[in-house]
């Protein structure tokens, strides 16, 4: 695999994406013959049919389903490297950090910077869609991660546990309550992907119901407080993203019988960086420092 050219895997994953040659060559820009002799090329040197196709259809083998599983970390990788080439040509040291929202992360990177003087410590903020994208394809070092979260090929550093809080508009009839059971939300609707608590699976009524509404995406923390506000739903959180976003239409309550949501530090198992370890140190040791 090391000697696969990482256009032609770029090509595969298009038309593996399209299951159609003249789409994905639109999308790439290039002549849909190009493409065809690249896919081919391909295949001859991994010794494997990736695609059965007719006049019809485009459909992978099970070769084709297995390099399309593979082909994302091997194309991040990579862009990773470039990405990481690029900023040390640039000139001073450069060690990027990404935080989830509600996360504050000042100490450990103001103690980072002190040790080193010449680096240029830099800050990302992610979202629970991109928060491991951003490790993985090199835009930045090191990623505060809440779950859920794809972990495979990171080194992983538990750091501390939160609570998770229901939050609802500010006029709901549980608003105001100190605390309140998972139960207690059944008939209600849960304004984010199920994955992000599993517990809904067992207690939310529209989790039985066969035209139940597909949870709407989005893309910001406010764009998910908007939506609640507007009684819409509910939507469950840590505790610090709740309160780092408290305004007066809303209200959080916590969850007592939801398990607590942890956060960890994490980065790509395959770096040998020492300001890797020397950070992963100094975020443990700032988040025991603070009361839970």
């Amino acid at each position: 695999m090391t000697d696969v050219d990482l256009r032609k895997l770029r090509y595969f994953v298009a038309v593996a994406e399209h299951l159609h040659f003249g789409r994905a060559a639109a999308s790439l820009h290039i002549a849909q013959p190009v493409l065809s002799r690249q896919i081919r090329a391909l295949e001859n040197e991994l010794k494997a049919t990736l695609f059965e196709r007719d006049r019809r259809s485009t459909a992978l083998t099970p070769a084709g389903r297995q390099l399309l599983a593979d082909a994302p970390s091997l194309l991040a990788g990579a862009e990773a490297l470039r990405r990481r080439v690029r900023r040390a040509a640039r000139g001073p040291r450069v060690f990027t950090v990404g935080f989830m929202p509600g996360l504050i992360v000042t100490a450990a990177v103001r103690e980072l910077g002190a040790r080193h003087p010449g680096l240029s410590v830099e800050l990302v903020r992610t979202t629970w869609e991109d928060q491991v994208d951003v490790i993985r394809d090199g835009r930045v070092d090191v990623g505060y991660l809440r779950p859920p979260a794809d972990l495979r090929g990171l080194t992983v550093r538990p750091l501390f546990t939160e609570p998770r809080v229901v939050v609802l508009p500010g006029d709901h009839r549980l608003a105001g309550r100190e605390g309140i059971a998972a139960a207690d939300l059944a008939d209600e609707h849960l304004l984010q992907n199920p994955d992000a608590v599993p517990e809904w699976r067992d207690i939310g009524v529209e989790m039985r119901r066969r035209n139940r509404p597909a949870a709407p995406v989005f893309h910001s923390v406010e764009e998910k407080l908007e939506h609640v506000a507007a009684g819409r739903g509910l939507v469950i959180l840590p505790l610090s993203v709740a309160t780092f976003y408290t305004r007066p239409d809303i209200a959080y309550v916590p969850v007592e019988d939801l398990a607590p949501t942890a956060v960890h530090l994490a980065w790509d198992a395959a770096r040998r960086n020492p300001l890797l370890t020397e950070f992963a140190e100094i975020a443990a040791s700032e988040a025991a420092a603070v009361p839970r």
